[in-house]
């Protein structure tokens, strides 16, 4: 019994350790993030498939929005991998603006684009999203998948019970997100399961210029 325990004990204490040195890998992705990331604000975080080439609607929409935010002012901020993070990188890049690209290391799909001119790689999905947020002063979200999704509710949500202030959320393509938005007003709402308020969390528009426009619209109305 003895032995069991020393063995357990000493899995424990191998377990504590590889969890300490993984927070301090943690702490310094926050670090040189918070220490990059400043000189960008503000900034735009653009969201959407990487499946999409050059070509694609999707891709040459993703590419005129960011190059039309730099114009405006604007600093944008991608996961730095390809498909309409590659598009945002290059149009804002070819504007002259801050072309922020956080790449996520993944054994498929994200090999970083060659557009950001300020590059960042971190290990962790949830310091890519801290550092994609922190710093945005508005979200742009054009068709994806998965993690696109899972990024535009978490942004809601935090607009949603003021973990951030309210921002501007555009959903970029009206017969892509056509479907998902019925089905929060038509279940979700009608369920009782969130607020009228929750719906106008978000706009939905089509043309790059309308959602320049409502974004500094909408920001020029706050400050």
């Amino acid at each position: 019994m003895k032995q069991e325990l020393d063995e357990k004990q000493y899995v424990l204490n191998g377990l504590a350790a590889r969890e300490s040195w993984r927070l301090f890998k943690i702490m310094a992705e926050f670090v040189e993030g918070f220490e990059e990331l400043p000189r960008v604000y503000p900034a735009v975080t653009i969201f959407g498939s990487t499946r999409v080439r050059p070509g694609d609607p999707c891709y040459e929409k993703a590419e005129e929005i960011a190059r039309e935010l730099v114009r405006a002012g604007f600093s944008v901020i991608t996961g730095g991998g390809p498909g309409v993070m590659e598009a945002a990188n290059k149009g804002a890049a070819e504007a002259g603006g801050w072309s922020v690209g956080i790449n996520i290391r993944l054994p498929l799909e994200q090999e970083p684009n060659p557009y950001a001119n300020l590059k960042l790689e971190v290990r962790y999905f949830f310091v890519r999203k801290v550092l994609m947020a922190k710093y945005a002063v508005a979200f742009v979200f054009l068709p994806g998948g998965y993690g696109t999704l899972d990024e535009l509710f978490e942004v809601i949500t935090l607009v949603q019970t003021r973990k951030i202030r309210p921002v501007p959320v555009v959903l970029v393509g009206r017969e892509y997100w056509q479907g998902l938005v019925e089905w929060l007003r038509h279940t979700v709402l009608s369920g009782g399961k969130i607020s009228d308020s929750d719906l106008d969390l978000f706009t939905v528009l089509d043309d790059p210029g309308e959602v320049v426009n409502y974004i500094r619209e909408h920001l020029s109305l706050r400050d």
